[in-house]
Order: structure tokens, then sequence, then C-alpha cells
């Protein structure tokens, strides 16, 4: 049995284990105690941490709170509300992994495939010269441990395709055997790719009709409409001065709703934090939502496992492990140290968060825009909105 068996297996029974302890019926929580939520988030506010702040609290069945504080846009005054759209960047990661699983589901591909059955660049990459002792698998583009380089430079080509950029990737030397280490990239970029070839259709097509469709993400989108563009939190930096915030250009954010940029796999999707709830839900709920199945129960347990070896220490925060494009919790220690063993989820470049506890089945999404102020997995704002969650938690 190899080394990737055993971690598969060995996770697969921590993940069937957290399904089992998971609460038979809602959680409840104490109203008051909850109502710190928005006051919290309102005082980061203030201090100028953020121009405003959407948080929403779920269970696997319903929304509990969605609260909205401060403003989207400071220079046009507007106000943050709870439908405002947010970039989540790489918050579009495990949905990527959610639309692979859908094809294993399928028959049409395994994790633990290589890549180049689908993407035949990927059979000549190198390392040093030589070729890898190994080939790069899908689980190791899904796990951030396959060795491959960052596709920025690549996804920025005006004009290029999924396509383009998943064999520029393949053209890039190595940095380490397949498997053996973590470095976050552009894996799920890859991905992107081999869902276009397993499925026969366009990666955004797929994902549209096979995943946000029935899961009913209407606000979903690599593409902003001209009513969403109405609604898009802008994103601050703190100011030269020291004093307040100064907006920040998102090359996401195209102001012509005509134009149309090449969907990026990693971290090209706009959302709501309802939209982003509903894909938690689904997750929590064994891979079905509102009567319809999305995933195998065990597509999901695969995809919040931690599936590479425990030796491997990996970002943004310490404690963690990785599984189908999900950050998964191991020990939760410091930003974490509220949340239960096996809680899953992901951050995004501008301090977006999304994260379920399947202990006590509960959601909780942070959305915010904001950039140059340190690492924002383990930022104050997604400490302080986490703690005041599971305190309210009767």
């Amino acid at each position: 049995m190899n080394l990737h068996r055993i971690t598969f297996v060995a996770a697969l029974f921590l993940a069937v284990t957290a399904y089992a302890d998971a609460p038979t019926k809602s959680i409840e929580f104490d109203a008051g105690r909850l109502a710190a939520v928005p006051e919290k988030m309102a005082g980061f506010v203030r201090a100028n941490k953020a121009p405003g702040i959407v948080t929403l609290v779920a269970t696997r069945d319903k929304i509990v709170q969605t609260t909205a504080v401060g403003l989207a846009d400071i220079e046009g005054k507007r106000t943050m509300a709870a439908d405002t759209l947010f970039w989540i960047a790489s918050m579009t990661k495990p949905i990527t992994g959610a639309a692979l699983m859908i094809l294993q589901d399928e028959g049409k591909l395994s994790i633990d495939d290589p890549v180049s059955k689908f993407i035949p660049a990927f059979k000549g990459v190198k390392l040093d010269g030589k070729a890898p002792s190994r080939e790069i698998t899908l689980r190791d583009l899904a796990t951030h441990t396959s060795g491959i380089g960052e596709a920025a430079q690549a996804q920025s080509v005006a004009g290029s395709t999924i396509k383009d950029i998943a064999e520029k990737i393949a053209a890039q030397p190595l940095k380490y055997e397949p498997g053996t280490k973590w470095s976050y990239g552009s894996g799920l970029t890859v991905i992107g790719r081999v869902i276009e070839v397993a499925s026969g259709q366009p990666y955004e097509e797929f994902l549209q009709k096979r995943l946000l469709d029935p899961l009913k993400m209407e606000e979903t989108t690599f593409n902003l409409s001209a009513d969403q563009l109405k609604r898009i939190a802008r994103s601050y930096q703190p100011a030269k001065d020291g004093k307040g915030l100064d907006p920040v250009p998102n090359r996401y954010v195209i102001d012509d709703p005509s134009k149309k940029q090449t969907p990026n796999p990693s971290g090209g999707l706009f959302s709501t934090a309802g939209d982003i709830a509903r894909f938690y839900q689904m997750a929590l709920r064994g891979g079905e939502l509102d009567g319809k199945r999305i995933l195998s129960e065990k597509a999901v347990k695969q995809m919040t496992s931690i599936l590479i070896d425990d030796k491997i220490v990996t970002g943004f925060t310490p404690g963690n492990g990785w599984g189908m494009g999900f950050c998964v919790v191991r020990e939760p220690q410091g930003v974490t140290a509220m949340v239960s063993p096996g809680t899953f989820g992901h951050g995004g470049a501008h301090g977006t968060q999304s994260w379920a506890d399947p202990k006590r089945g509960v959601i909780f999404i942070m959305l915010v825009q904001r950039t140059g102020f340190g690492n924002g997995d383990d930022s104050d704002i997604r400490r302080a909105f986490q703690t005041a969650v599971v305190e309210a938690i009767k």
C-alpha cells in the first residue's frame, strides 16, 4: 500500500468520524451574544482596518445571521449591503475542486490519475533538467504539492485560454519532487483545463451548468453584469499618510460588461455571502442541497479530508493540512483555536474568508476587500468574527 493510499485511508476515517459527530439537529445560538458580531465588525471599520464588512453565519439547514457594516465604496458613499458582491479570489479553488469531484463521481477521472492523461504536455515536466521520480497527479495539483510554479504571468496575457495557461505552466521547471512539499500555487488552474478535457465542455460552462445553477448560486460569476457592477465592493489599502484608506485597482473588475476575460479557476470568481453559504451547506450536507445531489458523500469526505502526508508543513496558518481545494484544520490553534478539527475552508487575496465546522455544523463567512494588512487568513477580523460566533452557541 503506497503512502498516498495510507494517508487517504487515515484521513477518510477522520472525515467519517467528523460526519458521524456532526449535530443531528440544527444548532442553537444565543441572540444577544450573536448581536456582538456586527458590533465587533463595526469596530474594525471605525479603526480604518476595513472599509466595510459582510458576515454570514449558517448551519447546514438555514441562514442564522447576515450582517453588513461600513461602506462598499468610500468615495461614492455606498453602504455595504448583504447582497454586495466581492472578488472572492482564491475562494474559487474549492469550487473548482468540487467541479473536478463531479467528474470523478461520473467515473471520468480519479484524483490519482496523472495530469498527463488529460494534458500531454505534463508528460515532459522537468526537475533540475531531469524527469521527476513520478508524474504529477490531480491530487498533487489540488493539494498544492505538485511542485509547479505560479501562473500569474500567463494568466494576465490578453487572449489566453485555460489550455494555453496550463501548457505554459507545464513548460516551467518544477520546484521539487511531486508530493514531497507544499507550496501554494496554480494547481487548480491546471485542474480547470483537466475539467475541460474530461467533460468536453469549456470550464466555465461546466461549472455553471453542473454546480452554480443547481446550487442556485445566481450571483457567482467570472464576468460582472451591469447590475452587479453597481453592487461590487471596492478594494482598499492603508492610506500613504497613515490616515484612512486608499482605493486599490482590481484587474478582475472590468467596467465594460461586454468585455469578457479568461476565467481563472484559481481565483477569478465574484460572489455574495448568500451564494457562498449555499456551497458550504451543500458540503455540510454531504453533497446535497434542496433535494438535489451535487456530489456523492464519498466525494465530499474526500474533498474535505487531509490528503497529504502529515509531515508536510502547509500554510497559511499553523496546524493545517490540505484536501481537494480546501484547507483543512488538523490541530486548531491561533486563529483556528475556536473551531473543531476537520474544519475546512479557504480565504481570498483581499481578506475574504469562508469556513465550515462539520462537528458543530456551523458555517462562517466573512467578506471584506482590503490589502496591505498582512496575512488575511490570520487576520484580527477573522479571529474576532469566529470567536464571537462560537461564543454565541448555546
